[in-house]
């Protein structure tokens, strides 16, 4: 019965990555402007701030965790959170990118030092189910205020 469990959370771990790594592959999506912040400002910010970081080719699961995101920040928040999507491509010199070491498509929630990953529950449910991702990020800013 352990090896049976082993082995699929092996899968599942290998399918998490996958989905991850994959999903923006030959997909085209539009070019967000990105604003740039200095580390410094950002980790002595008391503030709330959701980054999306993201590569210039994007598929429709790519476009719907900025979508959903900028939305149910927008809606529950208003101008109280930050909401900024950085290509990683375009914008290769920004500072974010470097101190969360960015490499590919990822959602973070900040408040000054503390991070909070929301990317793998933005790539499961952006898409499929919008509102368990919105009811997820909702509580981890509202955690964080």
């Amino acid at each position: 019965m352990k090896k049976l469990i082993s082995t699929l959370s092996l899968f599942l771990l290998v399918g998490v990555i996958s989905v991850s790594a994959q999903c923006c592959k030959g997909a085209t999506g539009d070019n967000s402007a990105c604003t740039k912040v200095t580390c410094a400002e950002n980790q002595k910010s008391s503030e709330v701030k959701a980054y999306y970081f993201h590569l210039t080719r994007r598929c429709a699961t790519c476009r719907a965790v900025e979508a959903v995101s900028k939305e149910a920040i927008k809606e529950y928040y208003g101008d109280k959170v930050t909401f900024e999507s950085i290509n990683i491509e375009e914008d290769k010199d920004n500072p974010l990118i470097e101190q969360y070491k960015i490499s590919g498509q990822r959602l973070l929630i900040i408040k000054g030092d503390k991070k909070v990953d929301l990317t793998n529950e933005a790539f499961f449910n952006a898409r499929t189910n919008p509102d368990k991702f919105k009811g997820k990020l909702k509580s981890t800013i509202d955690s964080m205020l």
